[in-house]
């Protein structure tokens, strides 16, 4: 059977989801969407102690698993204290700079469940007055939030309902142009949960036969390091993290094709799953790209670390200006889904 993969369908979910704050830590609401789509589907699927999501479609052969993960985990902030001028000093959630975040509209969210929005800027952002505007150094002391309230001290602030640790998200932005690229905060890694999710309704809503049972886990802690290093069911032999590619100077990846990772900050990814994923690009002609990420870790690494025995590897679509205001493109995200489809029916390497 061939797979329809539909890409309209696929970017209305993306930009549903990634519309749904959820900083590490703070997963709650997406991860229940994600459980009523699953539920929608009539499939298989369970909630760890985490908060991770893992669905499960039986194969033909139920001894021997297979795993794919995408996390819908984000960065954020929190607050780390409420300055006596009413602004907010963040500790930052994920592995990024200040610099990625100036200027970004924000909300903060309160214990009750409502929000309050604010902006992210530098302490000396106004260039009439500050001489070091430009030069100051973007950091934890220097930047803060300017909340879109009339409170202008620390009780004025706590008055609104704002405390210490909580969670703050950032602005996605989505847009999606009519030249196929789509422009948002993260799509690391929302792009690949909506493919995972999109193949999922294939698998459940056509009948199409899997070789082996899969499990397609959604884990809401990778960026802080162990989204996907736990509840992994004994069965799994194989195991695929499905994550952005990086672009930059020096790296392979595209925002055109489907980036195959042969290696990240953790070491080799198995050198034998990895070559699968190779020769099935090869042989479905589906566009890719291999590629070494110096400053990357994923979930597949992570259940490594966490001493699990299974071959491990790692695709997804190229994703520009990771961390920050992020970049694919739709043939990207095609290339993506099209080795996913490939691999959850092939035979598991030797």
């Amino acid at each position: 059977m061939t797979y329809q993969w539909n890409q309209s369908e696929t970017i209305e979910l993306l930009k549903e989801i990634v519309e749904i704050p959820s900083p590490s830590g703070y997963t709650m609401d997406v991860m229940s969407k994600i459980r009523t789509l699953l539920a929608q589907w009539n499939v298989e699927h369970k909630t760890t102690h985490k908060g991770a999501v893992i669905a499960t479609i039986r194969g033909r052969d139920q001894q021997h698993h297979r795993l794919l993960t995408a996390h819908v985990d984000t960065l954020g902030a929190m607050v780390k204290e409420i300055k006596p001028s009413g602004r907010l000093k963040l500790s930052l959630v994920g592995g990024f700079k200040f610099n990625a975040i100036e200027g970004e509209n924000c909300l903060i969210h309160k214990a009750d469940g409502s929000t309050v929005s604010g902006t992210i800027l530098l302490h000396q952002t106004t260039v009439h007055v500050y001489k070091d505007a430009g030069t100051a150094e973007r950091t934890a002391d220097n930047m803060e939030v300017r909340l879109d309230e009339k409170a202008f001290s620390k009780e004025q602030v706590q008055s609104l309902g704002i405390e210490v640790g909580d969670f703050v998200s950032f602005q996605p932005r989505f847009e999606a142009t009519q030249s196929g690229y789509i422009k948002s905060r993260h799509l690391d890694d929302k792009a690949s949960t909506a493919l995972l999710l999109q193949l999922v309704k294939h698998f459940s809503g056509t009948g199409e036969e899997l070789p082996y049972t899969t499990h397609f886990y959604i884990s809401n802690n990778e960026e802080i390091g162990y989204g996907g290093n736990s509840s992994i069911p004994p069965e799994t032999q194989e195991y695929i993290a499905v994550d952005m590619g990086a672009i930059g100077d020096g790296q392979e990846s595209d925002e055109y094709t489907v980036s195959i990772c042969a290696k990240d900050s953790s070491g080799p990814y198995h050198y034998g799953l990895t070559r699968h994923l190779i020769s099935l690009a090869q042989d479905h002609d589906i566009d890719y790209k291999v590629d070494i990420y110096p400053y990357y870790g994923s979930d597949a690494s992570a259940a490594i670390s966490a001493g699990h025995d299974v071959k491990h590897a790692l695709f997804g679509p190229g994703i520009e200006a990771s961390h920050s205001y992020e970049r694919t493109h739709t043939d990207s995200l095609k290339a993506a889904a099209a080795l996913l489809h490939a691999y959850v029916l092939s035979p598991m390497v030797s």
